[in-house]
């Protein structure tokens, strides 16, 4: 816990995501990476110099024809024990994807609907700060698919104001790498809400992801060169702030 601990301040403070008396919701799908990000903004919040608040979102998807709602008792039980205030939003974004609308490429539209529902959520309550699960592998797998699938140079930002919305997205877990992630999870017993997507493992970020896994083997440290060339082009607003001394990529992979 203490490296991503250490990882997700660097993170915080390259990209001054954090202001004195923010209040941070977390989307918390019931995953690793949000499970993480929440442990990880609930113990940094304890002794970071500047003082913030967290609270927890779970959007419940509702469920498709075929597939048992979720339980998330475990999480809100973890929220408790965290002392950060827990809401569940009850949608039914699958059964419109999947059942009415029987998308074929769901992801695009999903991601859309997931978005309005939490930002929705977050104005009602006066938030206006949104902490995203996004890690290290995530944004180079994101890099290569806007590389491979639209042609251009891309990839989600640090931190963005929606100002359409008045909502701001930071992505603390950026320098922490999916495996330093799972191994920390299991280490902490974070309890794991195992999702049922009908699009799970058929979609263009698995083929990525297995690229990327495969073209890792061949060339060491391709995503350590690949995350730092977003840092050093920069893509926009992936230059950390100038005054703070910039990540070394190699960092950030559990070895």
């Amino acid at each position: 816990m203490e490296k991503i601990l250490s990882l997700t301040r660097r993170c915080v403070e390259d990209y001054d995501m954090i202001q004195p008396g923010d209040r941070i919701g977390v989307g918390v799908s019931g995953g690793k990476d949000s499970l993480m990000l929440l442990a990880a903004l609930a113990r940094l919040r304890e002794f970071y110099p500047v003082p913030f608040t967290v609270e927890a979102f779970t959007l419940d998807m509702g469920h498709a024809d075929g597939i048992e709602p979720l339980d998330f008792a475990p999480v809100r039980a973890l929220c408790q024990g965290l002392e950060v205030p827990y809401t569940v939003l009850d949608s039914e974004i699958q059964h419109i994807i999947f059942d009415l609308r029987r998308e074929k490429n769901p992801c695009s539209m999903c991601a859309k609907m997931r978005r309005g529902a939490l930002h929705a959520a977050l104005q009602e309550r006066g938030i206006s700060k949104i902490a995203l699960g996004h890690h290290y592998d995530d944004a180079v797998e994101t890099f290569f698919l806007s590389l491979i699938f639209e042609g251009r140079l891309s990839c989600f930002q640090p931190v963005t104001y929606l100002d359409r919305t008045g909502i701001t997205q930071i992505r603390p877990l950026l320098y922490c790498g999916e495996k330093l992630i799972q191994s920390t999870v299991q280490r902490l017993a974070l309890p794991v809400v195992e999702g049922r997507c009908p699009a799970d493992g058929n979609t263009k970020r698995q083929e990525i992801k297995e690229l990327i896994y495969e073209l890792q083997g061949r060339y060491p440290g391709l995503k350590a060169r690949a995350f730092g060339a977003m840092q050093r082009l920069p893509l926009p607003e992936w230059g950390p702030v100038e005054h703070r001394r910039r990540p070394l990529p190699e960092e950030m992979e559990e070895r």
